[in-house]
């Protein structure tokens, strides 16, 4: 947690926020799509055209052995699931995680959602979990304004998991700083360490992204060497938005309002660098 990383400057951080919403916007035609019947791999077809028609880069193409746009987990996987003609059943919960690169600068978001339709216990399950993982994300960023350390968030999202039922938190698996690069230092962890963390400061810019079991947080890697899933077969959700902290405040790059929404109930406005 203390290795060197950039500070960015305001002028950097208003770059970031155009790879930002183009994430967003992937991500919003991705959620327009999902219905019973549609494969994953036609999902990081949408993402891939919307992020090059919008001037991008697909960020995970990037990644070394990684060929598509999303990251595509269905239930028991909890991420990095590999895009494929599977197709999505009713009441499926399915994260899709995705980034894009615009003029060398990168944003960083996911999401967790039901497939409508199915079982309607289960659904709702599925939907519970689904919204206290993406609340506890809110949580973090929340916690985030108002920080001097870092690892204030993992307690705020730890602690807003807790008290809304037994869930597992990945602790293999945890946010990152982002800028020049999708990942960079420091490490974001979604639950209390021992070391406080690096200061909160202007310019420090964060993918935070708690991600959560219905069950024990044990996870495997599965033999495509990607998709990482429990282990005792329950199901996983994650949520994860990049965040920036400037002089005046923290602005949501990767939410369309910048956060305003899903900081409110929080008692937190985010303040926007336009």
């Amino acid at each position: 947690m203390r290795k060197k990383f950039e500070l960015k400057t305001e002028d950097q951080i208003r770059k970031m926020r155009v790879a930002g919403l183009l994430t967003a916007k992937a991500l919003e035609n991705v959620r327009a799509a999902i219905v019973p019947g549609v494969t994953t791999l036609e999902l990081d077809q949408i993402a891939e055209q919307t992020i090059r028609d919008g001037g991008g880069r697909p960020n995970f193409q990037l990644v070394p052995g990684y060929y598509h746009t999303i990251c595509a987990s269905i239930n028991s996987e909890v991420v990095h699931g590999i895009p494929s003609n599977k197709t999505l059943q009713p009441g499926d919960l399915i994260s899709i995680d995705c980034g894009a690169e615009v003029d060398g600068w990168n944003g960083d978001s996911a999401f967790s959602m039901v497939v409508p339709g199915g079982d309607a216990e289960l659904a709702a399950r599925r939907q519970l979990q689904s919204d206290v993982c993406e609340g506890s994300l809110w949580a973090g960023i929340a916690a985030l304004a108002k920080a001097k350390r870092l690892n204030e968030v993992g307690v705020a999202i730890e602690d807003y998991i807790a008290e809304r039922g037994s869930w597992g938190i990945l602790e293999q698996y945890v946010g990152h700083g982002i800028g020049r690069s999708m990942h960079e230092d420091p490490a974001v962890f979604n639950y209390r360490v021992r070391d406080a963390g690096p200061k909160v400061e202007p310019g420090l810019c964060l993918a935070i992204e708690p991600m959560i079991t219905s069950g024990k947080q044990n996870t495997s890697v599965a033999e495509d060497d990607w998709t990482v899933v429990t282990r005792d077969g329950g199901d996983g959700a994650h949520w994860e938005h990049s965040v920036a902290v400037h002089s005046k405040g923290i602005w949501v790059l990767t939410a369309p309002d910048g956060g305003v929404s899903g900081l409110a109930r929080f008692g937190v406005t985010p303040i926007s660098l336009d």
